[in-house]
């Protein structure tokens, strides 16, 4: 399967794998499988990491290049994650006023209770490094928060 990538593909994945290769030992911990799909402009769903064989915590199990291509290829292949304009059309729902923002209360509600739930501490995270201060009506601007989140790659450890 890592043959439906093209060598610009590959050398990109080799690259992140190096970089996620710690101790040099030519193998990634499969808890960073995530991470590095991410780093690779993918936006793979914990479910779809885990179907993966990504591990919920460090020191499960040990992933090499060879076994990470063909998972990098078929994330690849799978269009059901979304990415940057994907999430902007969902905010966008939820901005009354057609001016960009939205209240911060349903954007906390909708990353509390939809999809891939935050816990209150991992939302206050995300919020901490990439959530513009609210105004006086509580409204925030969401494309700069979809922004920074997305070009942070905020890890959060489930």
């Amino acid at each position: 399967m890592a043959s439906d990538l093209k060598d610009v593909e590959i050398e990109k994945a080799k690259f992140v794998f190096s970089v996620y290769d710690w101790d040099g030992s030519g193998s990634i911990d499969a808890f960073d499988i995530g991470n590095a799909l991410r780093a690779l402009n993918l936006n793979p769903t914990l479910d779809t990491i885990g179907k993966m064989g990504g591990t919920k915590a460090r020191n499960e199990k040990r992933v090499k290049l060879e076994e990470f291509l063909p998972i990098y290829a078929q994330v690849k292949k799978d269009k059901e994650q979304g990415g940057y304009e994907d999430f902007l059309e969902c905010l966008k729902l939820y901005d009354k006023e057609e001016n960009g923002t939205m209240l911060l209360a349903e954007l906390q509600h909708s990353l509390c209770s939809l999809g891939e739930k935050l816990a209150d501490d991992e939302l206050d995270a995300v919020f901490k490094d990439c959530m513009d201060p609210e105004d006086e009506d509580g409204m925030v601007p969401y494309a700069p928060f979809l922004k920074k989140m997305m070009d942070n790659m905020i890890v959060i450890n489930h």
